[in-house]
């Protein structure tokens, strides 16, 4: 229970396990540490949501964060107090317009999913509620406009691009759709910081199979549990660590004006290394991440690619290293269970986005291919030839029958001709074919 009624400063759009397991262990976090005297109201952002068993354990839960921290192992847990309570807005529209008309609050969180941050045109001001997110955000904006109080900091969540400027495109389209003028749009964009965000954790989520031990071990029944790995980074664009002091309290938190290249960074080394290693240690009879970092050889095919590939052409600095090195302990980590074949879905999309920039910059830059990441499109294009791959029809029938010269010429599937890769693709292709996976590893390791 809590030990007393603290204001209420943040409205947190999302009850999920990540939001749980990220932004509201940083709020509990600085409440510990005093540097923090608020409380979070849950507000949720779909009709059907989990606030029904929140509210139940009075809005509390526990957290286990859990994996490798500088080579040590960490299990850490945490009980969460820190919601004050939860509002669905679906039912309790009236609860959820009077948050606009509390003063104290000063933060608005938000993870809706990608799809969250979307402009829906048939939305109405009258609605109670809009139907999207940033229609119900807009709603409660426009309230506190009219009621003469000041603006939000905005910190979206959202895994996708400039989020916290897509979020406020959206709202200014609402204030246009819905006629609610010149001036509150001004307020809008003058009151209000729509901050852009990179978020870094993987949340694991409710621990289904390790529930009941983990109850036993806390001595007390939470339908509501949460986990996820020690590591953590949230890039911020702006500065507000005046109100919310995170780099004090000690957390991996990096206010900015520029959150791009630590969305690069993260893009190219972390997506990139999973992208580049699973499907070729699918091939070579792996199954998960952890079974990778345990073998020698696949492990170190991982670690030329990110330390003598990927940080060379994005920048060999020591912060990238450093990165580098997390990455890795990250893809070790003993409480995670990852699938190769879960990260294996779409993963033609998810190489032109995360490794064939690299490549490409590579070839640019020392005049001559990678051999690790061209070695990991060679896997591709074996690992698409057999029944395990996971992605558009059209695509899975066209990868599997096609020569790697067809596939390479495939503009629409790499936005350009990739023909002048062929030799070095066609090269290791060859191998993996002729003689299998594993000492295809040794090939392209010597």
């Amino acid at each position: 229970m809590m030990s007393m009624q603290r204001k209420e400063t943040v409205i947190q759009f999302g009850e999920g396990g990540f939001l749980r397991g990220f932004v509201d262990y940083f709020f509990q976090k600085l409440k510990e540490k005093e540097l923090f005297d608020g409380s979070v109201v849950v507000v949720q952002p779909i009709e059907k949501g989990m606030i029904g068993e929140l509210n139940k354990q009075n809005c509390e839960y526990n957290l286990f964060l859990r994996g490798i921290d500088k080579g040590e192992v960490v299990d850490e847990h945490t009980h969460i107090d820190v919601i004050s309570r939860c509002i669905n807005p679906y039912t309790e529209y009236e609860a959820y317009e009077k948050l606009a008309e509390n003063p104290d609050f000063r933060f608005i969180v938000s993870n809706t999913t990608e799809a969250g941050i979307e402009f829906v045109s048939d939305n109405k001001l009258e609605d109670k509620p809009a139907k999207s997110f940033p229609g119900k955000l807009t709603q409660l904006l426009y309230r506190r406009f009219l009621l003469g109080l000041k603006g939000f900091i905005i910190l979206s969540c959202e895994l996708i691009d400039h989020n916290g400027e897509e979020l406020k495109k959206c709202c200014m389209k609402y204030a246009d759709l819905w006629n609610l003028g010149e001036e509150f749009k001004t307020w809008m964009e003058t009151e209000n910081d729509f901050c852009s965000t990179l978020v870094d954790r993987i949340v694991t989520g409710f621990p289904r199979e390790e529930h009941e031990a983990l109850c036993k071990r806390i001595g007390e029944q939470d339908n509501m549990m949460d986990t996820a790995e020690i590591f953590h980074l949230w890039v911020i664009q702006g500065d507000h660590e005046d109100e919310l002091p995170l780099v004090k309290a000690g957390y991996n938190v990096i206010w900015t004006d520029n959150v791009d290249p630590y969305k690069k960074r993260k893009v190219r080394i972390l997506n990139g290394a999973h992208t580049s290693m699973v499907l070729g240690a699918h091939l070579y009879g792996l199954e998960t991440v952890g079974e990778c970092l345990k073998d020698e050889k696949v492990s170190a095919l991982l670690k030329k690619c990110i330390f003598e590939e990927i940080i060379p052409t994005i920048g060999d600095t020591q912060d990238n290293r450093n990165f580098g090195e997390a990455v890795l302990e990250r893809f070790a980590n003993p409480f995670i269970r990852h699938l190769l074949l879960s990260i294996a879905l779409n993963s033609v999309s998810k190489f032109k986005a995360r490794v064939l920039p690299t490549i490409l910059e590579y070839k640019e830059k020392y005049g001559s291919y990678p051999q690790g990441l061209t070695f990991s499109l060679a896997a591709l294009i074996a690992f698409y030839r057999t029944d395990a791959a996971n992605d558009g029809e059209e695509i899975v029938a066209f990868m599997k029958e096609a020569s790697v010269a067809d596939i390479l010429k495939k503009e629409e599937y790499w936005g350009q001709d990739l023909s002048p890769m062929l030799d070095v693709v066609q090269k290791w292709y060859d191998c993996i074919e002729a003689e299998g996976m594993e000492k295809a590893y040794g090939e392209v390791l010597a």
